[in-house]
């Protein structure tokens, strides 16, 4: 939920890519959808590492998504960023994925928008450099959490946060049956 209004940023030799976090989802390793859920292995050592670190796998052996690495070192725990609303770099991320929609509403798109590839699994989303994290300001809706989407196993939990009214991966109109919760209202009372 604190990731929620972050800016996300993409330095690459091609250019700078960056977007605010608008979508994201959360894993426990208590949780049987987590890869930390049945301990460390090589496959997902970041995991374990500690927070601020990039967890980048491959999903059915083609998108790449990426994850912030949110508990202490020794606990497989961590945000899957499914959304953002691109910001810096739009011409860019065209190029990327070949078109003029769709940019960065889905974790495997907003991935290959901004040059996210697996050598960046480990790296440190708080040094300021490369892929990081920034802060941003407050999002400009109502935070709501919902069911995960994606998973077959742990797709009851209401770890799913979105703003609402930003384009996101499957729009609240489509979960409302789902468990759409109000989160908090972000805005400050009028």
């Amino acid at each position: 939920m604190d990731l929620l209004g972050c800016v996300l940023v993409s330095e690459t030799p091609e250019g700078t890519c960056s977007g605010v976090i608008v979508e994201t989802e959360a894993y426990r390793p208590e949780d049987p959808a987590c890869h930390a859920y049945r301990g460390p292995s090589m496959r997902n050592r970041t995991l374990f590492g500690g927070p601020g670190l990039a967890y980048v796998y491959l999903s059915y052996g083609m998108h790449r998504l990426l994850n912030a690495v949110c508990e202490g070192e020794g606990v497989g725990s961590a945000v899957l960023i499914r959304s953002l609303a691109p910001l810096e770099g739009v011409p860019l991320m065209r190029r990327r994925r070949g078109r003029a929609a769709d940019l960065c509403n889905g974790p495997g798109r907003l991935a290959e928008s901004l040059g996210v590839g697996l050598s960046l699994d480990g790296h440190d989303l708080t040094l300021g450099e490369g892929l990081y994290i920034a802060p941003g300001p407050p999002p400009r809706g109502e935070i709501v959490s919902t069911t995960r989407i994606g998973v077959s196993r742990g797709a009851e939990l209401p770890w799913r946060y979105l703003v609402l009214g930003e384009r996101v991966s499957v729009p609240p109109r489509r979960i409302s049956g789902r468990g759409l919760r109000r989160a908090w209202n972000v805005r400050e009372p009028a």
